[in-house]
């Protein structure tokens, strides 16, 4: 249901409304997750890093299908909140068509450049057949990925995290009766995985959009506007869209270039770290999924609450989304600890001290404790975003993702292959001091983007 975030206690309404998009976040990170696993426990460790040599190149199509539609989100949240019905229909009319042409350019593009982007980023000879063909199958899915951010930012938007929730439930659990269908009796190998994943969300797209069709022709314009139809695409309303979404397009795609980055510095240690490597990293993506979504709640409620011009309602937001951070970042931590070993036997099996379970325990128990660090710079990152103050959003974001690069390459000098784990929570807390210090000087209020 559509829900209006202006009103009510703002740690209530904020764990509420994150709450099913940490779930569905849950469920999509099974997409890749279920990969892992099926292959690197029933086609063997190449396998597994050749799925894991794909992810930054898979990464820059999520990152510049994700940072559109933050864009998608930020402005229908702020007309939601103004109660503008009207112009909001006619931006998610606007966002659903642009986004979904991007979504073809990409389709054509990705099946180009995957053989040269594998080759840039060093991909070990033995594995690179397998990632150009998970690579290729993956971009032919492009047009869904792009639809279904738009569709899932359209909904928080509205204030409604159940409805993606309950789609992702079923295309995740799709995802995995085709894994295991493709991999185990057809034996597909890596093709397998990927075509389970293009079909997966597909479907996932498909329905969401359908739903949404039905819920907008229900849904009413304001009295001003009550006979009039909403236009299907407008050029003022795609700008408002770019001034947000192209910075959060290019913050995403540097993360992803950042990661392409840092992955030919793990590829230059061997296929076992690799494979080490890329185990621990679908545990440490899905340990942030809290934090991450704490700080999409964040803008939506961000810009619903500046729609409406109540600013310092989203004061009141940012501290309780702070303390949630805290509280969760903990507990994650502490079962990291705990139970370690058995997340990476998910994906990989025991061995010595140089073998790939010991290589991702490493990264695990360094990482993770600076994981409330990650937190504070996700919120207030995503307040900045929200409030439309784009300029001090991307200071932030960019300044975690450089140093946390030239960190990494120095630091390999000096202590090896333990500076890609330590560099990362040094670029948090650089990223999280920037983003407090914008926050505290009051500078990012706005209401700017209604007026343009």
């Amino acid at each position: 249901m559509v829900k209006n975030l202006t009103n009510g206690r703002p740690l209530k309404l904020l764990f509420f409304f994150a709450l099913p998009m940490v779930l569905g976040n849950l469920f999509q990170q099974l997409y890749n997750m279920v990969d892992s696993m099926v292959v690197g426990k029933f086609v063997g460790e190449d396998a597994l890093a050749a799925v894991g040599s794909s992810f930054p190149v898979v990464f820059l199509a999520v990152a510049v299908a994700a940072g559109l539609s933050m864009g998608c989100t930020v402005v229908i949240s702020q007309l939601f909140g103004a109660g503008q019905i009207k112009e909001m229909k006619t931006t998610i009319y606007t966002a659903l068509i642009a986004l979904g042409v991007i979504g073809l350019v990409i389709m054509a593009a990705g099946e180009i450049i995957s053989l040269p982007l594998l080759k840039l980023l060093g991909t070990n000879q033995e594995i690179l057949a397998d990632s150009l063909t998970y690579l290729r199958i993956y971009f032919g899915g492009a047009v869904f990925l792009f639809l279904y951010n738009t569709l899932n930012g359209i909904y928080n938007a509205l204030g409604d995290s159940n409805t993606p929730l309950k789609f992702l439930m079923v295309s995740a659990l799709t995802n995995i009766g085709l894994d295991l269908l493709f991999v185990i009796k057809f034996g597909m190998g890596v093709a397998g995985v990927a075509w389970a994943t293009l079909i997966a969300q597909g479907l996932c797209a498909v329905i969401s959009f359908t739903v949404l069709m039905r819920r907008l022709r229900k849904m009413e314009n304001e009295p001003a506007y009550a006979d009039q139809k909403p236009g299907l695409f407008e050029w003022a309303a795609a700008k408002r869209i770019a001034k947000i979404g192209v910075p959060s397009m290019i913050q995403q795609s540097i993360v992803s270039i950042s990661m392409m980055l840092m992955q030919g510095l793990v590829n230059s240690y061997g296929k076992v770290f690799v494979a080490g490597y890329t185990a621990a990293t679908k545990i440490d993506t899905l340990a942030m999924m809290p934090n991450m979504n704490f700080s999409n709640a964040m803008s939506s409620y961000t810009a619903q609450n500046i729609g409406a011009g109540k600013e310092d309602r989203v004061i009141q937001g940012y501290k309780a989304s702070l303390l949630m951070v805290l509280i969760f970042s903990v507990i994650i931590t502490g079962v990291i600890f705990l139970f370690g070993p058995n997340l990476l036997g998910l994906f990989l099996n025991a061995g010595s001290a140089g073998s790939a379970m010991a290589y991702g325990m490493k990264y695990m128990k360094t990482v993770s404790v600076f994981y409330v660090l990650m937190g504070f710079m996700f919120v207030g990152n995503g307040m900045l975003r929200g409030a439309g103050d784009m300029g001090a959003f991307m200071l932030s974001s960019m300044s975690n993702l450089v140093a946390r690069v030239i960190i990494a390459y120095l630091l390999a000098h000096f202590i090896g292959s333990s500076a890609i784990w330590w560099s990362i929570p040094i670029g948090w807390g650089i990223g999280a001091i920037f983003s407090f210090l914008r926050i505290r000087s009051g500078k990012w209020k706005t209401n700017k983007l209604l007026k343009e």
